[in-house]
């Protein structure tokens, strides 16, 4: 068998549609694209993201103004260094640290795992990450997570 010999398979095939070849061809005259108009006349056309002269979604969408995700939780961030300075008989929680003026009563407190903590704390938190809590564990501390 030489390349000559190739053939695709039957019916992979379909055969070109020779368009504008007069009426008896079947795709003549206007060869499928209707009756004048922007889309009839030859040329690039019209660009794919043109919305037929409603105003196009890039100009639609506010510009430079960020995203708000509403789903958003926030959180106040205390690192694992900054637990002795709020602790109270060895304990640190939202209301101690409210206490000291860190943050406002209702908010979150999550804990971060930044620097080393200074002695060993039972830490009442919203959340905590994973390094945070090895390093309190480590110092012979505990967590409570609060569940609201």
């Amino acid at each position: 068998m030489r390349t000559h010999d190739l053939r695709p398979p039957k019916g992979s095939r379909h055969a070109v549609r020779r368009l504008g070849r007069g009426t008896g061809a079947g795709q003549g005259k206007t060869a499928g694209r209707g009756t004048k108009g922007q889309k009839a006349r030859t040329g690039p056309g019209i660009p794919g993201w043109f919305e037929g002269g409603q105003t196009p979604l890039h100009m639609r969408v506010p510009k430079l103004r960020g995203f708000k995700n509403r789903a958003r939780v926030a959180f106040v961030a205390v690192n694992v260094s900054q637990l002795g300075t709020y602790a109270v008989d060895g304990k640190v929680s939202p209301d101690t640290l409210a206490a000291k003026g860190l943050l406002r009563s209702d908010a979150k407190v999550k804990v971060l795992g930044d620097g080393q903590p200074a002695g060993s704390f039972e830490v009442h938190a919203h959340a905590v990450s994973a390094t945070a809590r090895a390093k309190i564990e480590k110092a012979g501390g505990s967590i409570v997570l609060i569940v609201k």
